[in-house]
C-alpha cells in the first residue's frame, strides 16, 4: 500500500537515533516500552541509560533490592511501573531462565505488560506481525483515514488495531510499527502539525477536509482529585530528622516520605499548626514550628493535583528513630520531596 511504503521512507530519513532501536534484545526494548508509557522520550532516555548501565541484564535488575530499583526510577513517576518491573524481572530471570516469551500472546502473561507494551515487543524483538497502537497510532490513523470513532470508546481499540493490521507489510512489523509511532510524536503531532511538509498533504483526509486539529475524538473527561499534603519535617538537637516507607496502596508506594498530615480541604495555616501541635509523631516536645513554603507547591499527577507545604517542627533532644540528612537522601522519595531535601 502507497500510505505503508511513504510511512517507512519517511521514517528512514527521519528518525531519531534512540538506543533501543538499535537491538532487538527484548529485555532492551522492555525497559524502554515501559519507561516511555506516559513520559516523552527526552525525559525517559537518560533513565533508560542509567537503568542498562546499573542492570545490563535481566538478572542484574532481578537481583536488585526493591529500594535500589524505586532509587533510579526517582523523578520518572507512576512508580507501579518500576514496582512491576522489578517483578516481572525476578520472573523472568527466574521462572524463564532469563529468556523472554516470543510471542505476542505469551508475553501478556506478563505482569505490567499489556496489549500495547506486549505488540512493541512482539514486533520489535521478533518481527510478529501485530499492531501496536498507542496514542500516536491513533492520531495518524484518524486523521489520514478521518476516522471519527470516539478514541476513549470502548471498541476503538479493537478498530484501530485492525486499520493498523491491515496497513503492514509483509515482513515488515518491525520497521512500520516503529515508523507509525515516531511519525506521530516528531510529524503528525497533536496540536499544530506542519502539513504543509508532511509526506501524506496530498492524500490526507483529514487535511483535505479540514479537519486535522479536530481528531482524533476523545470525549472522555479525566476526573481529578485535590489533595492538601503538609509534610512534617523534625529537626532534633543532632539535626536528626524522621522518614517512613509509604506502604498504603496508591500514589507513591514503597517510596519515602515525611510524617505527612493530610487534610480533605484547604486549610489555613492556623488551623494545621493547631493539627500538628496535636499529632504524637514524636515523644520529645515541639519547641518551634514555621513553614519552610509559605507558597503551597502544585505538584500535578494523571489523575490527583497535590497541594504541598513542608512544615518544620524543631523538637528538644534526640529522636528516638532518627536519621541523618546525608542517609535519608539515599532513599528512594517522590520527585517533589527529593528536591526539597536537595533544596535544604
Amino acid at each position: 500500500m502507497k500510505f505503508s511504503k511513504s510511512l517507512v521512507q519517511w521514517y528512514l530519513q527521519n528518525k531519531r537515533d534512540l538506543p533501543w532501536r538499535n537491538t532487538t534484545n527484548p529485555y532492551a526494548i522492555w525497559l524502554s516500552e515501559i519507561m516511555l508509557q506516559q513520559t516523552r522520550v527526552a525525559q525517559g532516555l537518560p533513565y533508560f541509560l542509567k537503568f542498562t548501565e546499573a542492570f545490563p541484564t535481566v538478572f542484574d535488575l532481578a537481583q536488585a533490592n526493591e529500594e535500589q530499583v524505586l532509587k533510579l526510577w526517582q523523578g520518572l513517576g507512576y512508580y507501579s511501573r518500576a514496582r512491576n518491573l522489578h517483578n516481572t524481572a525476578k520472573y523472568v530471570a527466574f521462572e524463564l531462565n532469563g529468556k523472554f516469551p516470543e510471542s505476542y500472546t505469551e508475553l501478556l502473561k506478563l505482569k505490567g505488560i499489556g496489549e500495547y507494551t506486549a505488540a512493541a515487543i512482539a514486533s520489535f524483538s521478533y518481527n510478529e506481525k501485530v499492531p501496536v497502537v498507542d496514542g500516536n497510532v491513533f492520531r495518524v490513523l484518524s486523521r489520514y483515514f478521518d476516522v471519527e470513532t470516539d478514541i476513549a470508546s470502548s471498541g476503538a481499540k479493537k478498530e484501530f488495531a485492525q486499520l493498523a493490521a491491515a496497513l503492514i507489510p509483509e515482513n515488515e512489523a518491525n520497521i512500520f510499527n516503529q515508523a507509525i509511532m515516531e511519525f506521530g510524536a516528531l510529524q503528525c503531532v497533536p496540536k499544530n502539525p506542519d502539513c504543509a511538509i508532511c509526506v501524506f498533504n496530498d492524500s490526507c483526509l483529514a487535511l483535505q477536509k479540514k479537519k486535522v486539529a479536530r481528531l482524533p475524538v476523545k470525549s472522555k473527561k479525566i476526573k481529578v482529585t485535590n489533595r492538601y499534603f503538609n509534610y512534617l519535617v523534625f529537626w532534633d538537637e543532632n539535626e536528626n530528622t524522621i522518614i517512613k516507607k509509604r506502604s498504603e496502596k496508591g500514589i507513591w508506594q514503597n517510596l519515602y516520605e515525611f510524617p505527612l498530615l493530610e487534610t480533605i480541604s484547604p486549610e489555613t495555616d492556623e488551623t494545621v499548626l493547631d493539627l500538628i501541635r496535636n499529632q504524637r509523631f514524636v515523644e520529645n516536645e515541639i519547641v518551634r514550628i514555621e513553614l519552610y513554603n509559605p507558597e503551597v507547591i502544585r505538584h500535578k499527577l494523571s489523575h490527583q493535583h497535590l497541594y504541598v507545604k513542608f512544615w518544620k517542627v524543631s523538637v528538644n533532644g534526640i529522636i528516638s528513630n532518627g536519621i541523618d540528612w546525608e542517609s535519608a537522601s539515599k532513599f528512594p522519595f517522590p520527585v517533589v520531596l527529593y528536591n526539597f531535601i536537595e533544596n535544604i
